[in-house]
């Protein structure tokens, strides 16, 4: 945005520099033509009225002396002819010899007794000329004409030197506008960045990030006093709710623990034919527990945001998991291995530990008798860089593509059945808050064979 907003700034500079230079520096070039025209005609007419005596007959002057003495001081060029166009003198002959004037245009004006001004190109001398011919008379008689002219490319190098001081003159108000633009720039664009920096923390979980308002065009700190009060308000609601769900989780738990009690005090005293639906409601309170544990989990797991973790052995991890999930996965004829392979991924072992026993425990649920769970850790490449990939494998019936998709939607399940070890549709959910909240992410593939390979991807 700085740079955006200083190629403006300099691009309103550069058009009014040029809107104002341009009409300066040819407006300059007529003044300077206009001076040098106005000279010209002022010395034809002294001169002409100097040599009117002497080619009437009167006291005799040397015109060709005339003609170079004036060269030699003005750097102009003289030219005398007589009434028929005849060169009398010439302060820079272009040749040797007699030559006619009569056919320029100018001096057959001044030989008509007008005078004549103008400019154009002359091909003898191969340049431009500012000329200025009067008659050369005494009453109506005309004696000759007399012609000034002044090659234009001392009119250009003016002009030129002109164009030099400009150009330099508008590099400096460039140079200067580009230095005030990036301080303008920047007092705009900090408050900004601030207020966008803030915004990310909050969308990243961190609800105490604030905007600075002390800072900034009266606009901008409007806006970011609206922001913190956005945030405050915010963070009231997340904690209230946050609040909520704990309160209930914890008035839940003890009415559930009571109806627990009563139910297997009650299973004690039954008979065979209500043995079963007093299981029913067990299972149906153990579930009901569970969920209650998965919303308070989860609830958790939406406001977790630390600092950036440490790198963790995945070796021992994995072997921990796989040696407290063995004796449930020997009831189920079930085997878990455990391959770290000698990496290090970045997060907790906290975090870790809760992902694997959700994912583990999925996976029992599903894993067919005499089959192998595998917990595998691995490296991967990703548009971010190489990751550590966790894998979680199962041989079980696995899932369609869509149920992937979905599978970690909130109150999602694959089916209606809910098996001993979880079935509220809340751990996937859950798991993908716990690796979100510590950088990574977490998918779900099919497995080789059939089955299905939950994936966690963390940082290297």
């Amino acid at each position: 945005m700085t740079r955006r907003l200083l190629a403006t700034y300099l691009l309103l500079t550069l058009v009014v520099l040029i809107a104002l230079e341009v009409p300066l520096a040819l407006g300059y070039r007529n003044r300077q033509m206009d001076q040098l025209t106005s000279g010209i005609e002022r010395d034809a007419f002294v001169l002409s009225s100097y040599l009117s005596d002497s080619l009437s007959g009167g006291t005799p002057v040397d015109l060709g002396t005339v003609a170079t003495n004036y060269t030699a001081a003005t750097d102009g060029r003289v030219v005398i002819v007589n009434s028929t166009g005849d060169v009398l003198a010439d302060s820079e002959p272009s040749a040797p010899g007699p030559r006619n004037f009569s056919s320029r245009p100018e001096i057959a004006s001044a030989l008509d007794r007008q005078i004549a001004t103008g400019t154009r190109n002359s091909t003898t001398l191969g340049t431009g000329l500012v000329y200025v011919a009067v008659p050369i008379s005494i009453g109506d008689h005309v004696l000759g004409a007399l012609r000034v002219s002044y090659s234009t490319d001392q009119v250009d190098a003016k002009v030129r030197r002109y164009w030099v001081v400009l150009l330099g003159a508008g590099l400096v108000t460039l140079l200067l506008a580009a230095v005030l633009g990036i301080l303008l720039a920047r007092w705009v664009t900090r408050p900004i960045a601030k207020l966008r920096d803030a915004a990310t923390r909050i969308g990243s979980g961190e609800l105490s990030a604030r905007a600075d308002i002390d800072r900034g065009p009266p606009e901008i700190k409007d806006l970011a006093s609206a922001f913190n009060a956005t945030a405050v308000r915010l963070e009231e609601l997340v904690t209230a709710q946050e609040q909520f769900v704990a309160d209930a989780s914890h008035q839940l738990r003890t009415p559930l623990t009571a109806l627990r009690l009563r139910l297997e005090m009650l299973e004690i005293d039954s008979d065979d034919a209500n043995r079963d639906d007093i299981d029913g409601a067990r299972n149906e309170v153990q579930r009901m527990s569970r969920m209650v544990d998965g919303l308070l989990a989860l609830a958790r797991a939406e406001r977790t945001q630390g600092a950036r973790p440490g790198r963790l052995a995945l070796d021992e991890a994995l072997q921990e998991r796989a040696a407290a999930w063995q004796p449930v996965a020997e009831e189920r004829g079930v085997s878990i291995v455990a391959r770290g392979g000698g990496l290090k991924a970045r997060c907790t072992s906290d975090m870790l530990s809760q992902v694997l026993d959700n994912l583990i425990a999925n996976a029992l649920e599903v894993a067919p008798a005499d089959s192998v769970l595998t917990l595998q850790a691995t490296t991967e490449d990703s548009s971010s860089g190489s990751v550590i990939a966790v894998h979680v494998t199962d041989h079980g019936p696995g899932l369609t593509d869509e149920q992937r998709e979905r599978a970690f939607d909130r109150f999602w399940r694959a089916s209606n059945e809910r098996g001993e070890l979880g079935g509220t549709g809340l751990g996937l959910a859950i798991v993908q808050k716990l690796v979100e909240s510590e950088g990574g992410r977490a998918e779900l593939r099919a497995a080789e064979g059939g089955g299905l390979d939950a994936v966690l991807l963390l940082g290297n």
